[in-house]
């Protein structure tokens, strides 16, 4: 199994590689992508054991899932702007984002 995840859900997140900063909207324990996707994309092999997160990204139509590796807590601080931030969260306080409660 997975180990704990250092981010969760709600968190604004900066991609180390990439430069860019999002928030998390859903946290896999482990990668849950497909072989394909991995050989494909994930080119620095990112460990598969490791938490891997679904990022809405600021300031873009797009979401990623970034190996957590990858990611640090964001420093700049301030809303993410995307579209669908109101689909996963009621609101923004004190930083962070504050989920929906799913429903199953």
């Amino acid at each position: 199994m997975g180990e704990e995840a250092k981010f969760f859900v709600g968190q604004i997140v900066h991609h180390r590689l990439f430069d860019y900063r999002g928030v998390v909207f859903d946290v896999d324990p482990r990668f849950l992508g497909s072989e394909e996707w991995y050989e494909q994309v994930a080119r620095t092999r990112p460990p598969k054991d490791r938490p891997w997160y679904r990022i809405l990204v600021d300031g873009r139509e797009t979401e990623t899932y970034v190996a957590e590796r990858n990611l640090e807590p964001d420093r700049e601080g301030g809303a993410v702007d995307h579209s669908l931030v109101e689909q996963f969260f009621l609101g923004f306080e004190n930083g962070i984002y504050l989920p929906r409660q799913r429903r199953n």
